[in-house]
Parts: C-alpha cells; sequence; structure tokens
C-alpha cells in the first residue's frame, strides 16, 4: 500500500507543483490541464486549469489539481504535508518553501528530531519538514 498527498489550489496548481518539484528535488513532473481531455458529453472542457498533476519523490508522490470551475476553494485547512530530509538539506528545502509564506515553527532542533519547523508556502499549503533523530 501506499498513500499520497493530493492538494487542490485555486488557479495556482501549475506555478505550484513547478516550485514543489523544484525545492524537493522531484522527478517525472506531469500537468494535464482540462483542455488537454477529450471533449465529453458537455463540451470541450475550459480553460487551462490543471485537471491533474504528479511528480515522483524518492520514497512517493505528491499529486494536485487545480478545483474546477464552480466549486469553491477552501484552502488547505486542517492538513499538512510532512516531509523528511537529511540533515543537511532540511534547513534550505524548510526556507525555500518558506519563501512568500509564514513560518509557524522556526526549523530547530526538537526533542523529537535533529531539525523540525512547521509553516505555510505561499501557496497556502501547511507543511512539516524533520530531519530524523
Amino acid at each position: 500500500m501506499s498513500i499520497a498527498p493530493y492538494l487542490f489550489f485555486p488557479g495556482t496548481c501549475a506555478e505550484a507543483m513547478i516550485a514543489y518539484c523544484d525545492i524537493l528535488g522531484g522527478g517525472d513532473l506531469q500537468i494535464m490541464r482540462y483542455s488537454d481531455a477529450p471533449p465529453g458529453p458537455d463540451g470541450q472542457p475550459s480553460g487551462d486549469a490543471v485537471m491533474h498533476a504528479s511528480f515522483t519523490l524518492d520514497q512517493g508522490m505528491l499529486m494536485a489539481s487545480d478545483f474546477p470551475e464552480g466549486m469553491t476553494w477552501q484552502g488547505q485547512a486542517g492538513s499538512a504535508v510532512h516531509v523528511t530530509l537529511p540533515e543537511a538539506r532540511a534547513p534550505e528545502v524548510f526556507a525555500r518553501l518558506a519563501e512568500g509564506g509564514t513560518v509557524k515553527m522556526p526549523f530547530a532542533a526538537t526533542f523529537w528530531a535533529k531539525g523540525f519547523g512547521m509553516l505555510t508556502d505561499r501557496f497556502g499549503t501547511d507543511w512539516m519538514v524533520s530531519t530524523p533523530a
């Protein structure tokens, strides 16, 4: 079994996923837009919004899309993406994710980890970044 986070955005999915893939060192970034889909019974899909995006990581995958037209985006409330990184890389990833966002807990040593921090990035996604104890 595998579990992968699936994020939703209000029209900023492509920008967010390109940034996340770069920051996290992901691979095989795929972005499929609604306009790429074949026409359905109600006609051609509209807009340049992202229907599905994904990229792979060493031990997982991150997936996302824009909210479809007519649906109201309510943010990423009530969840966070947690990433565990080597001690040498974690502070840089934390700092890059925090650019233009809000740090909730600065990255620092804790009693349970060599480093841990929490933030909300500029796209509205909450992150927890840690290094193993």
